[in-house]
């Protein structure tokens, strides 16, 4: 019986030995102690002021290359132009930059034949000869003429070089309206009537109606080469900007006044319209550079004839009739044109 308890014996010890035992009240408190001590060692550590070495920040700093030589930074050029070694071009391989070539030609390619298209079809979409959209066409504007030196005209009759400038811009700007060259380009047209060619194809050549430069009579440059500036008299030409296909004062011919801004109204004296103070019906519309090829536009001149000398002067002149706005807060041509004028003995 005695061996048979001690095998027993052995193998209840054995058990105990197997079986995890749960930790006592004491273990469990010795082991919260030392984490507790872990944590707060790890926090000292943190806070741990630096030491002098950590302070000194020129350790920190990046220390300067040193400097090559001349022989040293052509080999590296040509090492990185061509690398015998790995046979690289540029850094590089043959294959990389294949591939490069290849993917950049395919993107330009697709980027010029998408712009080519979006031209094409932009142009097959619009006319050359009038636009597409002319709904929010503006009034029309005016222009005066010479303007040499910005909008004054200041001279005096007895100087020559004051006013020969203004001379000669007033005749150049005259040679198409030569009597010689209407009647060989342009046809005689009836008055005070639009002059309308729709019924023609859109690419045809429209007819101009003549305007001859002698029906300027005193500001024509023909009998008075000066135009009236030798004798105090000067001339200028007004005329409307042109605007296609616009048919001004629906169906009454556009008038001009002048006068002046502020100031004396009799020291503008006389004023003389050539051929009239009005823009005839028969030069519109107009049709364009490509159709209307040989198209002069109608002019009014304007003879001071006996203005006050020496006083300077705020002249303006404006289109009136139907449709047309002469005052705008914007655009100071808008229907108008503003000047200064002297004239010395």
């Amino acid at each position: 019986m005695e061996p048979n308890s001690t095998t027993g014996g052995a193998e209840e010890e054995l058990l105990e030995n197997l079986v995890p035992k749960a930790p006592t009240e004491g273990q469990r408190h010795g082991h919260r102690l030392a984490q507790a001590m872990e944590v707060e060692q790890e926090g000292l550590v943190e806070h741990q002021p630096l030491e002098q070495e950590d302070l000194d920040f020129e350790r920190w700093k990046p220390k300067p290359r040193p400097e090559r030589s001349l022989y040293e930074i052509v080999g590296a050029l040509k090492q990185y132009l061509w690398n015998p070694e790995t046979r690289e071009f540029m850094g590089r391989s043959g294959k990389s930059w294949s591939l490069i070539i290849f993917f950049y030609s395919a993107l330009y390619t697709f980027l010029a034949a998408m712009f080519a298209a979006c031209m094409c079809c932009l142009m097959w979409s619009i006319s050359p000869y009038k636009p597409t959209y002319n709904d929010r066409v503006m009034p029309p504007g005016m222009m005066m003429f010479p303007h040499a030196e910005g909008f004054d005209i200041a001279f005096n009759a007895s100087d020559r070089p004051s006013w020969m400038k203004y001379v000669k811009m007033l005749d150049a700007h005259l040679k198409p309206y030569d009597d010689a060259a209407q009647e060989e380009k342009n046809i005689q047209c009836m008055q005070d009537k639009y002059f309308m060619q729709d019924d023609k194809e859109e690419s045809a050549e429209r007819k101009a109606c003549q305007f001859k430069r002698s029906w300027l009579g005193e500001c024509s440059g023909i009998g008075d080469k000066h135009f009236g500036y030798s004798q105090g008299k000067p001339c200028i030409l007004l005329k409307m900007n042109r605007i296609l296909g616009y048919l001004p004062g629906k169906g009454t011919p556009v008038n001009v006044t002048c006068g002046l801004r502020k100031g004396d109204s009799g020291n503008l004296g006389e004023l003389e319209f050539y051929p009239k103070n009005i823009f005839n019906l028969m030069y519109y519309p107009y049709y364009g550079k490509q159709r209307h090829v040989n198209y002069t536009s109608p002019v009014v001149a304007v003879r001071f004839s006996s203005v006050q000398q020496d006083t300077h002067l705020h002249v303006q002149c404006k289109l009136n009739g139907k449709g047309i706005i002469n005052e705008s807060a914007t655009d100071r041509f808008l229907g108008s044109v503003s000047f200064t004028l002297e004239v010395g003995a």
